[in-house]
Protein backbone atom coordinates (compact mmCIF):
# COMPACT_ATOMS: atom_id res chain seq x y z
CA UNK A 1 0.00 0.00 0.00
CA UNK A 2 2.56 2.14 0.92
CA UNK A 3 1.30 4.35 3.08
CA UNK A 4 3.48 6.76 5.26
CA UNK A 5 2.19 8.27 8.78
CA UNK A 6 -0.54 10.77 8.20
CA UNK A 7 -0.31 13.63 11.26
CA UNK A 8 -3.50 14.31 11.67
CA UNK A 9 -4.20 10.32 12.66
CA UNK A 10 -1.31 10.83 15.29
CA UNK A 11 -3.65 10.31 18.37
CA UNK A 12 -5.38 7.53 16.66
CA UNK A 13 -2.01 5.52 15.68
CA UNK A 14 -1.15 5.73 19.38
CA UNK A 15 -4.42 4.29 20.52
CA UNK A 16 -4.10 1.44 18.32
CA UNK A 17 -0.50 0.87 19.01
CA UNK A 18 -1.36 0.93 22.72
CA UNK A 19 -4.07 -1.19 22.52
CA UNK A 20 -2.00 -3.82 20.34
CA UNK A 21 0.85 -3.82 23.15
CA UNK A 22 -1.19 -3.94 26.00
CA UNK A 23 -3.55 -6.68 24.93
CA UNK A 24 -1.60 -8.48 21.67
CA UNK A 25 -0.14 -11.96 22.67
CA UNK A 26 3.84 -11.44 23.88
CA UNK A 27 5.56 -13.16 21.79
CA UNK A 28 3.97 -11.31 18.67
CA UNK A 29 3.88 -7.92 20.82
CA UNK A 30 7.80 -8.52 21.07
CA UNK A 31 8.47 -8.90 17.30
CA UNK A 32 5.53 -6.73 15.71
CA UNK A 33 8.02 -3.34 15.44
CA UNK A 34 5.61 -1.11 17.23
CA UNK A 35 7.60 -0.60 20.90
CA UNK A 36 9.25 2.66 19.87
CA UNK A 37 6.64 4.14 18.23
CA UNK A 38 5.18 5.18 21.42
CA UNK A 39 7.00 7.60 23.91
CA UNK A 40 7.59 6.11 27.13
CA UNK A 41 4.92 7.74 29.30
CA UNK A 42 2.48 6.10 26.84
CA UNK A 43 3.74 2.63 26.81
CA UNK A 44 1.80 -0.17 28.41
CA UNK A 45 2.67 -1.41 31.72
CA UNK A 46 5.01 -4.73 32.00
CA UNK A 47 2.79 -8.15 30.69
CA UNK A 48 0.06 -8.79 33.66
CA UNK A 49 0.01 -5.13 34.83
CA UNK A 50 -3.54 -3.20 33.99
CA UNK A 51 -4.13 -5.32 31.28
CA UNK A 52 -7.52 -7.10 32.43
CA UNK A 53 -8.77 -8.84 29.46
CA UNK A 54 -12.64 -7.26 29.65
CA UNK A 55 -10.89 -3.69 29.31
CA UNK A 56 -9.45 -3.68 25.73
CA UNK A 57 -13.37 -4.75 24.71
CA UNK A 58 -14.43 -1.08 26.64
CA UNK A 59 -11.22 0.76 24.71
CA UNK A 60 -12.95 -0.83 21.58
CA UNK A 61 -16.11 0.47 21.62
CA UNK A 62 -14.80 3.87 22.74
CA UNK A 63 -13.12 4.17 19.74
CA UNK A 64 -15.97 3.92 17.94
CA UNK A 65 -17.70 1.89 15.33
CA UNK A 66 -14.98 0.68 13.04
CA UNK A 67 -12.92 -1.09 15.82
CA UNK A 68 -16.32 -2.33 17.46
CA UNK A 69 -16.73 -4.51 14.07
CA UNK A 70 -12.30 -5.31 14.19
CA UNK A 71 -12.51 -6.26 17.74
CA UNK A 72 -15.39 -9.10 16.14
CA UNK A 73 -12.88 -9.93 13.70
CA UNK A 74 -10.45 -9.98 16.11
CA UNK A 75 -12.38 -12.43 17.91
CA UNK A 76 -11.88 -15.18 15.54
CA UNK A 77 -8.04 -14.96 15.56
CA UNK A 78 -6.10 -16.77 18.80
CA UNK A 79 -3.30 -16.25 16.94
CA UNK A 80 -3.03 -12.77 17.07
CA UNK A 81 -4.31 -12.80 21.00
CA UNK A 82 -4.54 -14.80 24.29
CA UNK A 83 -7.83 -16.91 24.85
CA UNK A 84 -9.06 -14.20 27.66
CA UNK A 85 -8.62 -11.64 25.26
CA UNK A 86 -10.49 -13.64 22.72
CA UNK A 87 -13.46 -14.68 25.17
CA UNK A 88 -14.04 -10.96 25.82
CA UNK A 89 -14.14 -10.07 22.22
CA UNK A 90 -16.84 -12.60 21.06
CA UNK A 91 -19.04 -11.03 23.55
CA UNK A 92 -18.67 -7.40 22.45
CA UNK A 93 -21.82 -5.91 21.15
CA UNK A 94 -22.78 -2.58 19.81
CA UNK A 95 -23.57 -0.09 22.50
CA UNK A 96 -24.49 3.51 21.11
CA UNK A 97 -26.96 5.77 21.53
CA UNK A 98 -29.74 6.59 18.86
CA UNK A 99 -29.18 9.38 16.71
CA UNK A 100 -31.57 12.18 16.45
CA UNK A 101 -34.96 12.58 14.87
CA UNK A 102 -34.66 14.78 12.35
CA UNK A 103 -31.61 13.26 11.25
CA UNK A 104 -33.75 9.77 10.58
CA UNK A 105 -36.45 11.88 8.54
CA UNK A 106 -34.06 13.90 6.44
CA UNK A 107 -32.26 10.74 6.24
CA UNK A 108 -34.87 8.38 4.86
CA UNK A 109 -37.04 11.16 2.83
CA UNK A 110 -33.46 11.83 1.10
CA UNK A 111 -33.11 8.37 0.31
CA UNK A 112 -36.69 7.38 -0.68
CA UNK A 113 -37.39 10.56 -2.94
CA UNK A 114 -40.36 10.87 -0.94
CA UNK A 115 -41.85 12.61 2.50
CA UNK A 116 -42.44 10.14 5.14
CA UNK A 117 -46.21 10.60 5.55
CA UNK A 118 -46.40 10.27 1.61
CA UNK A 119 -44.27 6.88 2.35
CA UNK A 120 -45.74 5.28 5.06
CA UNK A 121 -48.96 5.30 6.98
CA UNK A 122 -47.02 5.31 10.55
CA UNK A 123 -43.61 6.06 11.20
CA UNK A 124 -41.62 5.83 14.63
CA UNK A 125 -39.02 7.79 15.00
CA UNK A 126 -37.79 6.28 18.31
CA UNK A 127 -35.80 3.24 17.69
CA UNK A 128 -36.31 -0.38 18.54
CA UNK A 129 -32.71 -0.83 18.79
CA UNK A 130 -29.40 1.20 17.78
CA UNK A 131 -26.03 0.16 16.67
CA UNK A 132 -22.81 0.83 15.72
CA UNK A 133 -23.71 1.21 11.78
CA UNK A 134 -27.61 1.93 11.89
CA UNK A 135 -30.39 1.62 13.73
CA UNK A 136 -34.05 0.07 13.17
CA UNK A 137 -37.97 1.87 13.39
CA UNK A 138 -41.31 0.29 13.31
CA UNK A 139 -43.25 1.33 10.67
CA UNK A 140 -46.50 0.51 8.53
CA UNK A 141 -46.56 1.16 4.98
CA UNK A 142 -49.91 2.76 3.21
CA UNK A 143 -51.31 -0.41 2.48
CA UNK A 144 -51.15 -1.55 6.06
CA UNK A 145 -48.09 -3.91 6.00
CA UNK A 146 -46.01 -3.29 9.37
CA UNK A 147 -42.83 -2.77 8.73
CA UNK A 148 -38.95 -2.52 10.33
CA UNK A 149 -37.15 0.62 8.42
CA UNK A 150 -33.31 0.43 9.15
CA UNK A 151 -31.69 3.09 8.93
CA UNK A 152 -27.64 4.37 8.44
CA UNK A 153 -26.25 6.32 11.10
CA UNK A 154 -25.30 9.81 9.26
CA UNK A 155 -21.50 10.44 8.51
CA UNK A 156 -20.74 6.97 9.22
CA UNK A 157 -19.28 6.08 5.51
CA UNK A 158 -16.66 8.94 6.11
CA UNK A 159 -15.70 7.92 9.91
CA UNK A 160 -15.24 4.40 8.38
CA UNK A 161 -12.92 5.58 5.87
CA UNK A 162 -10.76 7.61 7.97
CA UNK A 163 -10.58 4.45 10.15
CA UNK A 164 -9.18 2.58 7.66
CA UNK A 165 -6.06 4.70 6.70
CA UNK A 166 -5.36 4.42 10.10
CA UNK A 167 -5.72 1.00 10.27
CA UNK A 168 -3.73 0.66 6.98
CA UNK A 169 -0.98 2.74 7.46
CA UNK A 170 -0.17 0.50 11.03
CA UNK A 171 -0.51 -2.54 8.88
CA UNK A 172 1.45 -1.47 6.08
CA UNK A 173 4.49 -0.31 9.05
CA UNK A 174 4.30 -3.59 10.73
CA UNK A 175 4.31 -5.60 8.15
CA UNK A 176 7.65 -4.22 6.39
CA UNK A 177 8.98 -3.54 10.01
CA UNK A 178 9.01 -7.47 11.70
CA UNK A 179 8.85 -10.71 10.13
CA UNK A 180 5.35 -11.44 12.30
CA UNK A 181 3.71 -8.57 9.92
CA UNK A 182 4.69 -10.55 7.01
CA UNK A 183 4.35 -14.18 8.33
CA UNK A 184 0.31 -13.02 9.45
CA UNK A 185 -0.42 -11.46 6.43
CA UNK A 186 -1.98 -8.36 8.67
CA UNK A 187 -2.78 -6.14 5.47
CA UNK A 188 -4.32 -9.14 4.21
CA UNK A 189 -6.36 -9.54 6.90
CA UNK A 190 -7.16 -5.45 6.54
CA UNK A 191 -8.07 -5.84 3.56
CA UNK A 192 -10.84 -8.92 4.47
CA UNK A 193 -12.14 -7.03 7.08
CA UNK A 194 -12.35 -3.66 4.44
CA UNK A 195 -13.98 -5.72 1.98
CA UNK A 196 -17.02 -6.84 4.60
CA UNK A 197 -17.62 -3.89 6.48
CA UNK A 198 -18.84 -2.03 2.96
CA UNK A 199 -20.37 -4.79 2.31
CA UNK A 200 -22.36 -4.36 5.48
CA UNK A 201 -22.94 -0.48 4.55
CA UNK A 202 -24.43 -1.10 1.76
CA UNK A 203 -28.32 -2.37 2.51
CA UNK A 204 -29.05 -3.60 -1.14
CA UNK A 205 -26.82 -6.65 -0.43
CA UNK A 206 -28.11 -7.21 2.82
CA UNK A 207 -31.53 -7.26 1.08
CA UNK A 208 -30.64 -9.78 -1.42
CA UNK A 209 -28.92 -12.24 1.53
CA UNK A 210 -32.68 -11.49 2.74
CA UNK A 211 -34.25 -13.07 -0.20
CA UNK A 212 -31.45 -15.64 -0.59
CA UNK A 213 -31.30 -16.98 2.77
CA UNK A 214 -35.19 -17.69 2.94
CA UNK A 215 -35.60 -19.89 -0.18
CA UNK A 216 -32.72 -21.49 0.69
CA UNK A 217 -34.42 -22.49 3.85
CA UNK A 218 -38.16 -22.27 2.81
CA UNK A 219 -38.50 -26.18 4.11
CA UNK A 220 -37.93 -25.23 7.67
CA UNK A 221 -41.82 -24.33 8.60
CA UNK A 222 -40.13 -23.24 12.06
CA UNK A 223 -37.57 -20.73 10.86
CA UNK A 224 -38.86 -17.30 9.60
CA UNK A 225 -36.44 -14.45 7.65
CA UNK A 226 -38.11 -10.96 7.17
CA UNK A 227 -38.30 -9.91 3.60
CA UNK A 228 -36.98 -7.04 2.23
CA UNK A 229 -39.55 -4.52 0.31
CA UNK A 230 -37.83 -3.50 -2.78
CA UNK A 231 -38.98 -0.12 -3.40
CA UNK A 232 -38.37 1.40 -0.21
CA UNK A 233 -34.76 -0.24 0.09
CA UNK A 234 -31.72 1.74 -1.02
CA UNK A 235 -28.21 1.76 0.51
CA UNK A 236 -28.46 3.40 3.33
CA UNK A 237 -32.26 2.58 3.99
CA UNK A 238 -33.86 -1.11 4.24
CA UNK A 239 -37.37 -1.68 4.75
CA UNK A 240 -38.46 -5.23 5.42
CA UNK A 241 -41.16 -7.25 7.42
CA UNK A 242 -41.57 -6.52 10.95
CA UNK A 243 -40.77 -9.67 13.19
CA UNK A 244 -43.09 -9.46 16.26
CA UNK A 245 -41.57 -11.17 18.93
CA UNK A 246 -38.43 -11.11 21.38
CA UNK A 247 -35.33 -11.93 21.79
CA UNK A 248 -34.86 -15.47 23.00
CA UNK A 249 -32.04 -14.30 25.76
CA UNK A 250 -35.07 -12.10 27.01
CA UNK A 251 -37.59 -15.17 27.86
CA UNK A 252 -38.83 -15.76 31.35
CA UNK A 253 -37.98 -19.22 32.71
CA UNK A 254 -42.02 -19.85 32.16
CA UNK A 255 -41.67 -18.55 28.49
CA UNK A 256 -38.95 -21.09 28.06
CA UNK A 257 -41.00 -23.93 29.08
CA UNK A 258 -44.47 -23.13 27.11
CA UNK A 259 -42.13 -22.98 23.80
CA UNK A 260 -41.02 -26.09 21.87
CA UNK A 261 -37.55 -25.65 22.53
CA UNK A 262 -36.25 -29.02 21.08
CA UNK A 263 -38.00 -29.27 18.31
CA UNK A 264 -36.68 -25.32 17.63
CA UNK A 265 -33.20 -25.76 18.12
CA UNK A 266 -33.28 -29.48 16.41
CA UNK A 267 -34.52 -27.63 13.24
CA UNK A 268 -32.44 -24.21 13.92
CA UNK A 269 -29.34 -26.74 14.00
CA UNK A 270 -30.13 -28.75 10.95
CA UNK A 271 -30.86 -25.35 8.84
CA UNK A 272 -27.29 -24.19 9.73
CA UNK A 273 -26.12 -27.24 8.73
CA UNK A 274 -27.71 -27.25 5.07
CA UNK A 275 -26.80 -23.17 5.28
CA UNK A 276 -22.60 -24.05 5.79
CA UNK A 277 -22.35 -27.47 4.62
CA UNK A 278 -24.80 -27.61 1.09
CA UNK A 279 -25.87 -24.46 0.20
CA UNK A 280 -22.39 -22.49 1.06
CA UNK A 281 -23.95 -19.57 2.04
CA UNK A 282 -24.93 -19.09 5.71
CA UNK A 283 -26.26 -16.51 8.33
CA UNK A 284 -22.51 -15.46 10.01
CA UNK A 285 -23.80 -13.75 12.82
CA UNK A 286 -26.44 -16.12 14.90
CA UNK A 287 -25.88 -14.52 18.44
CA UNK A 288 -28.94 -14.68 20.86
CA UNK A 289 -29.29 -11.01 20.03
CA UNK A 290 -29.86 -11.74 15.85
CA UNK A 291 -32.53 -14.39 16.69
CA UNK A 292 -36.23 -14.05 17.58
CA UNK A 293 -38.54 -15.81 19.08
CA UNK A 294 -42.18 -14.65 16.72
CA UNK A 295 -45.41 -14.58 18.80
CA UNK A 296 -46.49 -18.01 16.70
CA UNK A 297 -43.66 -19.97 18.29
CA UNK A 298 -41.31 -19.48 15.46
CA UNK A 299 -37.68 -19.01 15.07
CA UNK A 300 -36.74 -15.41 13.16
CA UNK A 301 -33.19 -14.68 11.82
CA UNK A 302 -32.08 -11.00 11.67
CA UNK A 303 -29.63 -9.21 10.83
CA UNK A 304 -28.15 -10.61 7.51
CA UNK A 305 -25.00 -7.37 7.39
CA UNK A 306 -22.20 -10.07 7.78
CA UNK A 307 -22.37 -13.37 5.88
CA UNK A 308 -20.01 -16.06 4.58
CA UNK A 309 -19.71 -18.11 1.64
CA UNK A 310 -17.82 -21.38 1.39
CA UNK A 311 -16.80 -22.85 -1.51
CA UNK A 312 -18.11 -26.96 -2.27
CA UNK A 313 -13.80 -28.22 -2.45
CA UNK A 314 -13.99 -26.45 1.79
CA UNK A 315 -17.61 -27.50 2.26
CA UNK A 316 -16.33 -31.26 1.94
CA UNK A 317 -13.37 -30.16 4.27
CA UNK A 318 -15.46 -29.14 7.00
CA UNK A 319 -17.65 -32.23 6.87
CA UNK A 320 -15.29 -34.53 7.17
CA UNK A 321 -13.87 -32.36 10.28
CA UNK A 322 -17.40 -32.09 11.98
CA UNK A 323 -17.97 -35.49 12.04
CA UNK A 324 -14.34 -36.41 13.43
CA UNK A 325 -15.08 -34.08 16.31
CA UNK A 326 -18.15 -34.88 17.09
CA UNK A 327 -17.04 -38.87 16.48
CA UNK A 328 -14.52 -38.08 19.02
CA UNK A 329 -11.71 -38.94 16.42
CA UNK A 330 -9.13 -36.65 17.76
CA UNK A 331 -6.15 -37.73 15.03
CA UNK A 332 -8.32 -38.07 12.03
CA UNK A 333 -9.47 -34.13 13.04
CA UNK A 334 -5.89 -32.98 13.56
CA UNK A 335 -4.65 -34.71 10.13
CA UNK A 336 -7.87 -32.99 8.53
CA UNK A 337 -7.01 -29.84 9.64
CA UNK A 338 -3.52 -30.23 8.41
CA UNK A 339 -4.94 -30.50 5.25
CA UNK A 340 -7.27 -27.84 5.52
CA UNK A 341 -3.84 -25.57 6.44
CA UNK A 342 -1.07 -23.76 5.44
CA UNK A 343 2.22 -25.02 7.39
CA UNK A 344 5.03 -22.14 8.69
CA UNK A 345 8.50 -23.30 9.14
CA UNK A 346 7.78 -23.94 12.77
CA UNK A 347 5.20 -26.06 12.42
CA UNK A 348 5.31 -29.19 15.07
CA UNK A 349 3.12 -31.98 13.88
CA UNK A 350 3.83 -34.85 16.05
CA UNK A 351 3.08 -32.58 19.36
CA UNK A 352 0.45 -31.15 16.95
CA UNK A 353 -1.27 -34.18 17.08
CA UNK A 354 -1.03 -34.78 20.19
CA UNK A 355 -2.64 -31.67 21.55
CA UNK A 356 -5.58 -31.46 19.15
CA UNK A 357 -6.17 -35.73 20.26
CA UNK A 358 -6.43 -34.60 23.49
CA UNK A 359 -8.93 -31.86 22.70
CA UNK A 360 -11.10 -33.67 21.24
CA UNK A 361 -11.38 -36.77 23.18
CA UNK A 362 -11.77 -34.21 26.12
CA UNK A 363 -14.85 -33.14 25.62
CA UNK A 364 -16.17 -36.53 23.92
CA UNK A 365 -16.28 -37.73 27.68
CA UNK A 366 -17.96 -34.26 28.56
CA UNK A 367 -21.73 -34.21 29.58
CA UNK A 368 -24.05 -33.46 26.72
CA UNK A 369 -24.88 -29.98 29.03
CA UNK A 370 -20.79 -28.89 28.74
CA UNK A 371 -20.18 -30.36 25.05
CA UNK A 372 -19.69 -27.18 22.68
CA UNK A 373 -18.39 -27.87 18.92
CA UNK A 374 -18.12 -24.52 18.56
CA UNK A 375 -15.91 -24.41 21.53
CA UNK A 376 -14.11 -27.10 19.82
CA UNK A 377 -13.16 -25.67 16.85
CA UNK A 378 -12.16 -22.44 17.87
CA UNK A 379 -10.00 -23.99 20.75
CA UNK A 380 -8.78 -26.50 17.51
CA UNK A 381 -8.02 -23.01 15.80
CA UNK A 382 -6.01 -21.55 18.71
CA UNK A 383 -4.14 -24.76 18.93
CA UNK A 384 -2.94 -24.62 14.96
CA UNK A 385 -2.14 -21.15 15.67
CA UNK A 386 0.42 -22.11 18.58
CA UNK A 387 2.04 -24.76 16.92
CA UNK A 388 2.64 -23.32 12.70
CA UNK A 389 -0.11 -23.74 10.95
CA UNK A 390 -2.90 -21.27 9.66
CA UNK A 391 -6.10 -22.81 9.21
CA UNK A 392 -8.25 -20.53 6.68
CA UNK A 393 -10.77 -17.50 7.12
CA UNK A 394 -14.02 -19.93 6.38
CA UNK A 395 -12.75 -22.38 9.40
CA UNK A 396 -12.65 -19.54 12.04
CA UNK A 397 -15.95 -18.18 10.83
CA UNK A 398 -17.79 -21.42 10.88
CA UNK A 399 -15.94 -22.07 14.68
CA UNK A 400 -17.71 -18.73 15.67
CA UNK A 401 -20.99 -19.15 14.02
CA UNK A 402 -21.26 -22.69 15.66
CA UNK A 403 -20.04 -21.04 19.27
CA UNK A 404 -22.49 -18.70 18.82
CA UNK A 405 -25.11 -21.77 17.62
CA UNK A 406 -24.30 -23.50 20.58
CA UNK A 407 -25.40 -20.45 22.99
CA UNK A 408 -28.34 -20.05 20.85
CA UNK A 409 -29.19 -24.10 21.30
CA UNK A 410 -28.66 -24.23 24.92
CA UNK A 411 -31.24 -21.61 25.38
CA UNK A 412 -33.80 -23.26 23.58
CA UNK A 413 -33.19 -26.73 24.88
CA UNK A 414 -30.42 -26.93 27.69
CA UNK A 415 -30.02 -30.72 26.95
CA UNK A 416 -29.57 -30.24 23.25
CA UNK A 417 -26.28 -31.89 22.17
CA UNK A 418 -24.97 -30.67 18.63
CA UNK A 419 -22.83 -33.19 18.42
CA UNK A 420 -25.72 -35.92 18.05
CA UNK A 421 -27.04 -33.25 15.57
CA UNK A 422 -24.38 -33.66 13.43
CA UNK A 423 -24.12 -37.34 13.30
CA UNK A 424 -28.06 -37.33 12.72
CA UNK A 425 -28.08 -35.28 9.89
CA UNK A 426 -24.84 -36.35 8.46
CA UNK A 427 -26.24 -38.63 5.72
CA UNK A 428 -29.02 -36.17 4.72
CA UNK A 429 -26.37 -33.79 4.31
CA UNK A 430 -24.38 -35.58 2.04
CA UNK A 431 -27.71 -36.91 -0.03
CA UNK A 432 -28.55 -32.68 -0.94
CA UNK A 433 -24.88 -32.42 -1.68
CA UNK A 434 -25.02 -35.40 -4.09
CA UNK A 435 -28.16 -33.91 -5.05
CA UNK A 436 -27.05 -30.22 -5.54
CA UNK A 437 -23.68 -31.43 -7.80
CA UNK A 438 -26.39 -33.13 -9.91
CA UNK A 439 -28.30 -29.90 -10.76
CA UNK A 440 -29.23 -28.71 -14.63
CA UNK A 441 -25.81 -26.68 -14.31
CA UNK A 442 -23.62 -29.08 -13.33
CA UNK A 443 -25.08 -31.60 -15.54
CA UNK A 444 -24.95 -29.21 -18.70
CA UNK A 445 -21.13 -28.73 -17.95
CA UNK A 446 -20.51 -32.15 -17.54
CA UNK A 447 -22.31 -32.74 -21.47
CA UNK A 448 -20.39 -30.19 -22.90
CA UNK A 449 -16.84 -31.89 -21.62
CA UNK A 450 -18.21 -34.89 -22.95
CA UNK A 451 -19.26 -33.24 -26.00
CA UNK A 452 -15.84 -31.96 -26.57
CA UNK A 453 -13.95 -34.73 -25.75
CA UNK A 454 -15.86 -36.62 -28.42
CA UNK A 455 -15.22 -33.96 -31.15
CA UNK A 456 -11.57 -34.62 -30.27
CA UNK A 457 -11.45 -38.14 -29.95
CA UNK A 458 -11.47 -39.78 -33.39
CA UNK A 459 -8.27 -37.07 -34.55
CA UNK A 460 -6.58 -38.73 -31.17
CA UNK A 461 -7.28 -42.16 -32.25
CA UNK A 462 -6.12 -42.08 -35.50
CA UNK A 463 -3.02 -40.51 -34.37
CA UNK A 464 -2.15 -43.55 -32.02
CA UNK A 465 -3.45 -46.08 -34.67
CA UNK A 466 -1.02 -44.21 -37.36
CA UNK A 467 1.87 -44.37 -34.60
CA UNK A 468 1.42 -48.50 -33.62
CA UNK A 469 1.03 -49.21 -37.65
CA UNK A 470 4.46 -47.35 -38.47
CA UNK A 471 6.00 -49.11 -35.33
CA UNK A 472 6.71 -45.92 -33.55
CA UNK A 473 4.90 -46.31 -30.33
CA UNK A 474 7.13 -45.53 -27.33
CA UNK A 475 6.61 -45.86 -24.46
CA UNK A 476 7.90 -44.46 -21.17
CA UNK A 477 7.90 -45.91 -17.91
CA UNK A 478 10.11 -44.90 -14.84
CA UNK A 479 10.86 -48.08 -13.61
CA UNK A 480 14.08 -50.22 -11.91
CA UNK A 481 16.68 -51.20 -14.03
CA UNK A 482 16.17 -55.03 -14.68
CA UNK A 483 19.26 -55.69 -16.36
CA UNK A 484 21.18 -54.30 -13.50
CA UNK A 485 18.72 -56.29 -10.99
CA UNK A 486 19.37 -59.56 -12.64
CA UNK A 487 23.37 -59.30 -13.00
CA UNK A 488 22.69 -58.30 -8.92
CA UNK A 489 20.73 -61.47 -8.71
CA UNK A 490 23.49 -63.53 -10.55
CA UNK A 491 26.04 -62.76 -8.09
CA UNK A 492 24.28 -63.36 -4.80
CA UNK A 493 23.96 -67.15 -6.83
CA UNK A 494 27.59 -67.40 -7.20
CA UNK A 495 28.15 -66.16 -3.67
CA UNK A 496 25.87 -68.52 -1.91
CA UNK A 497 27.20 -71.49 -4.35
CA UNK A 498 30.75 -70.27 -3.65
CA UNK A 499 30.00 -70.34 0.17
CA UNK A 500 28.31 -73.71 -0.20
CA UNK A 501 31.44 -75.16 -1.56
CA UNK A 502 34.33 -73.81 1.16
CA UNK A 503 31.71 -74.92 3.69
CA UNK A 504 31.60 -78.41 2.18
CA UNK A 505 35.56 -78.05 1.50
CA UNK A 506 36.28 -77.34 5.83
CA UNK A 507 33.17 -79.88 6.81
CA UNK A 508 35.37 -82.91 4.30
CA UNK A 509 38.43 -81.67 6.13
CA UNK A 510 37.56 -81.72 9.46
CA UNK A 511 36.12 -85.19 8.97
CA UNK A 512 39.05 -86.64 6.97
CA UNK A 513 41.11 -85.43 9.83
CA UNK A 514 40.18 -88.78 11.80
CA UNK A 515 41.76 -90.99 8.88
CA UNK A 516 45.34 -91.68 9.44
CA UNK A 517 47.43 -91.76 6.03
CA UNK A 518 51.07 -91.83 5.62
CA UNK A 519 50.71 -88.93 3.28
CA UNK A 520 51.07 -86.22 5.72
CA UNK A 521 51.24 -82.02 5.81
CA UNK A 522 52.78 -80.72 9.11
CA UNK A 523 51.92 -83.64 10.78
CA UNK A 524 48.09 -83.94 9.58
CA UNK A 525 46.37 -85.80 7.15
CA UNK A 526 47.42 -84.41 3.63
CA UNK A 527 44.14 -84.37 1.84
CA UNK A 528 42.75 -83.11 5.08
CA UNK A 529 44.71 -80.53 4.84
CA UNK A 530 44.56 -79.97 1.14
CA UNK A 531 40.76 -78.94 1.85
CA UNK A 532 41.60 -76.62 4.79
CA UNK A 533 43.56 -74.81 2.50
CA UNK A 534 41.72 -74.93 -0.22
CA UNK A 535 39.28 -73.45 1.71
CA UNK A 536 41.24 -71.01 3.20
CA UNK A 537 42.19 -69.52 -0.26
CA UNK A 538 38.59 -69.54 -1.39
CA UNK A 539 37.09 -67.60 1.50
CA UNK A 540 40.41 -64.84 1.35
CA UNK A 541 39.78 -64.62 -2.31
CA UNK A 542 35.60 -64.44 -1.74
CA UNK A 543 36.71 -61.37 0.23
CA UNK A 544 38.70 -59.23 -1.76
CA UNK A 545 36.20 -59.83 -4.76
CA UNK A 546 33.51 -58.39 -2.69
CA UNK A 547 35.56 -55.13 -1.16
CA UNK A 548 37.32 -54.74 -4.90
CA UNK A 549 34.37 -55.13 -7.24
CA UNK A 550 31.34 -55.08 -5.48
CA UNK A 551 29.25 -51.44 -5.98
CA UNK A 552 29.34 -49.48 -2.82
CA UNK A 553 26.03 -47.85 -1.33
CA UNK A 554 25.43 -44.53 -1.72
CA UNK A 555 24.52 -43.35 1.56
CA UNK A 556 23.30 -39.96 1.01
CA UNK A 557 20.22 -38.86 1.03
CA UNK A 558 18.49 -38.30 -2.35
CA UNK A 559 17.59 -34.27 -2.71
CA UNK A 560 14.57 -33.19 -1.68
Amino acid sequence: MGHTLDAKHLKRYKDLTRLFLKYGRSDLRDRAGLDDTLPDEDRPGEEGEDTDASGMADDLEEMGPTFVKLGQLLSTRPDLFPPEVLKELSRLQDRVEPFDEEEVTRIVEEELGVRISKAFREFSTKPLAAASLAQVHSAVLRDGRPVAVKVQRPGIRSMIRDDMEVLEDLADTVEKRSEAGKRYAVTQMLEEFKGSLMQELDFRKEARNLEALAENLKEFDRIVVPQPVEDYTTSRVLTMDFVAGRKITSLSPLARMEMEGEALAEQLFQAYLKQILVDGFFHADPHPGNVFLTDDGQLALIDLGMVARIAPSMQEKLLKLLLAVSEGRGEDAAEIAIGMGTKRSDFEEKNYLHKVSQLVERHQDSTVEDIDIGRVVMELNRLSAEHGIRLPADLTMLGKTLLNLDEVGRTLDPTFDPNAAIRRHAADIMQRRMLKSASPANLFSSVLEMNDFMQRLPARLNRVLDTVADNELRMRVDAFDEVHMMEGLQKIANRITIGLILAALIIGAAMLMQVDTDFQILGYPGLAMICFLAAAVGGVILVVEILLHDEKQDKTPPPR
